[in-house]
């Protein structure tokens, strides 16, 4: 990696971080020195910011973390398409769930169907080589986040966070409402619990929450559901935390996918967080739970039932997007198992994400078992806490921000 910067004393309060991610050296050189010369112009320039460029020499090594350590560094990265494109691309996408970070490529390839799977993957700019000499100075002049108080504001954008259980009784709803708490509080943001864990769900029961409304209300009409609607439907809890609790009878028909779909839509225009609780759902494996944007949380705990199902959904199911897909071990009691988390690794055949203990009780209080983990501020709600945490950009809870290694 190497780092170069341009700026002058009224724009070092005010730089704009720039990386350039790319294998290829020339290329790389090509668009770091139109960034520098248009760095130079801006310190001419006192109503602009100043530029500070940094220089990746490899891809991330992983999706998963680099892309959001990336996000929380710069406020530009230039990504090469042509060294691998279909890498490029899926660095692209993560990159772009996010609001904080504008996302550009560059390309000696001038192929529009290229083009236009940059920008359904969220680029904002595609910058054909070799440059010319108006392209990076009117890239860079159309950045939103030229605008200081847009960055000041920097964080992650709006996310869908969808948890699913292995198996019934591994704890998902605990977890998802667990998490769902520790998110409205941590990040401060908008954040809301839908409870797709049909037909009967227990989100609201576990917060000791009555609701008068449910999802059957909003999927049974969901050709006129819109953000007013939406909201008429929700009750707050304490928190303040927004739930759609489940029915508290069977429902009279099954939805269609695209029903769904509008929930999903109209929730993440009204929040910045949504997080959905599906049970061991798998109906739902063509609707938009499980496409690109979502981020997916499979719970699981040590059993040869559970880690076979979870083995089975990780190996089908979250291929595409295992970038996005974080694995709770539930219930973790390291001196109680007969092997170690290595051993569920293995059967996994990746490594968990998080380790939620086992307090010894909480199965068997299961009613208001997510509001009193909340309450008591035990350990099991402090690693949910670190969960949520991540989730939304966060350091650890008192934590410094890990140093920043992307590359191998």
């Amino acid at each position: 990696m190497t780092a170069s910067s341009q700026s002058s004393p009224a724009a070092s309060v005010d730089l704009l971080s720039i990386a350039v991610v790319g294998p290829d050296e020339e290329r790389r050189k090509a668009v770091v020195r139109a960034v520098e010369e248009t760095a130079a112009g801006s310190c001419r320039n006192a109503e602009r910011p100043g530029m500070v460029v940094e220089e990746f020499c490899s891809y991330p090594y992983e999706l998963r973390d680099p892309a959001k350590m990336l996000e929380q560094r710069f406020d530009v990265v230039f990504v090469d398409l042509d060294s691998d494109t279909e890498y490029a691309l899926e660095l692209v996408e993560g990159l772009s769930l996010s609001n904080a970070t504008t996302v550009m490529v560059y390309s000696a390839q001038a192929d529009r169907n290229l083009v236009i799977r940059c920008m359904r993957a969220g680029a904002r700019e595609f910058l054909n080589l070799p440059l010319g000499a108006g392209d990076m100075p009117g890239a860079l002049a159309r950045l939103s986040v030229h605008d200081p108080a847009m960055r000041r504001a920097k964080g992650i954008g709006k996310r869908l966070f969808v948890f699913l259980g292995a198996k019934g009784g591994c704890g998902v709803t605990t977890v998802a409402t667990s998490f769902a708490i520790a998110l409205a509080q941590e990040s401060g943001q908008s954040t809301l619990l839908i409870d797709l864990g049909l037909p009967l769900g227990d989100a609201a029961i576990q917060l000791g929450m009555a609701c008068d409304y449910s999802t059957a209300n909003a999927l049974e009409d969901w050709l006129r559901l819109d953000g007013n609607f939406l909201n008429s439907l929700l009750a707050e809890h304490r928190s303040g935390l927004h739930i759609l609790a489940a029915p508290g009878e069977f429902p009279r028909t099954q939805p269609p996918l695209e029903a769904y779909g509008k929930l999903l839509a109209v929730a993440r225009q009204s929040f910045q967080y949504v997080v959905a609780d599906i049970g061991t759902r798998m109906d739902l494996r063509d609707s938009a739970l499980f496409d690109e944007s979502a981020w997916q949380y499979l719970v699981t705990q040590v059993g040869i039932s559970e880690l076979r199902n979870a083995n089975r959904l990780i190996t089908q199911s979250f291929v595409k997007h295992s970038h996005k897909l974080q694995i709770v071990l539930n219930r973790y009691a390291p001196h109680a198992l007969g092997f170690d988390v290595s051993h569920v690794a293995q059967a996994l055949t990746r490594s968990v994400d998080w380790k939620i203990p086992d307090d010894g009780r909480t199965g068997r209080d299961a009613p208001l078992a997510a509001a009193r983990l909340a309450d008591e501020n035990s350990p099991i709600f402090q690693m949910i806490k670190q969960m949520a945490r991540n989730a939304s950009g966060l350091p650890a809870a008192g934590e410094k921000k890990r140093s920043f290694s992307l590359f191998r």
